[in-house]
């Protein structure tokens, strides 16, 4: 990869790094979305370098908070994501030989309605939602993680509707992103789809992405809960706009 690619890539992945850390999601969709627009790599390499950094991010987020993690809600969604994953991978396959402009399209009307769908989101529920939704929000999640490495949108609805604290959700959501990040490089490597510039450059963004998740969680910016979501909202509907902008 080179200079000129390598850097803007980082400092991307570096931003988003430290908004995920602070909102509990967006690292996929702001990195897909961000480097598919201006460019700079295909959306199947991206793809598996948003895994690397995702595990990275998650186990650097997670250290030391396991107690607030719900384990049973994580484990119902990932029990439906799992299986999707597989879906996702397949339709990526596809759609990047055949329709790739489409694909890039797609990714962009899926960001916009994910912040849509988050900004707009009704009030928390007054009892936590059932087993088939977390089950059901899992394996849609799984097929926007195979696709995009972007398992965020139904799950940040549901997690955020949940009767949960702050904490609670954003941890949960890490967690399962750091679980889906595994199975998705896991099937990616059993599929030969792993190459060696993948792997180099998901080595160099280690420092980095350690940097900011701690960043991060030691300096959150000096913005309410409230308004920093609508400012990863307000951003994720500008990145996908020019991306159908882009593509129409």
């Amino acid at each position: 990869m080179e200079l000129m690619t390598l850097l803007p890539f980082i400092a991307i992945i570096a931003f988003a790094t430290y908004v995920q850390t602070v909102t509990g999601f967006a690292l996929g969709m702001i990195v897909m979305g961000a480097v598919t627009t201006f460019d700079l790599v295909p959306i199947a390499f991206t793809s598996v370098i948003i895994s690397a950094v995702t595990f990275i991010n998650g186990l650097v987020a997670i250290k030391g908070n396991t107690k607030a993690l719900d384990l049973k809600r994580v484990g119902l969604t990932c029990a439906g994501m799992f299986p999707a994953i597989m879906l996702g991978l397949l339709l990526l396959d596809y759609m990047s030989a055949e329709f790739n402009h489409i694909l890039q399209l797609l990714l962009g009307v899926t960001i916009i309605g994910a912040g849509l769908m988050i900004m707009l989101k009704p009030e928390p529920l007054k009892a936590p939602s059932s087993t088939a939704m977390f089950a059901g929000s899992g394996a849609a999640a799984g097929v926007m993680a195979g696709l995009f490495s972007m398992a965020g949108p139904p799950l940040v609805y549901l997690f955020y509707r949940q009767p949960f604290e702050l904490k609670t959700i954003r941890l949960c959501l890490v967690s399962i992103f750091l679980l889906s990040a595994v199975a998705r490089t896991g099937m990616v490597g059993a599929q030969g789809g792993l190459t060696m510039d993948m792997l180099i450059f998901s080595v160099f963004c280690i420092p980095m992405v350690t940097l900011f998740t701690w960043v991060g969680k030691r300096y959150p910016p000096p913005l309410s809960n409230t308004n920093m979501r609508r400012f990863a909202f307000f951003l994720l509907i500008v990145i996908g706009a020019s991306l159908v902008l882009k593509n129409i």
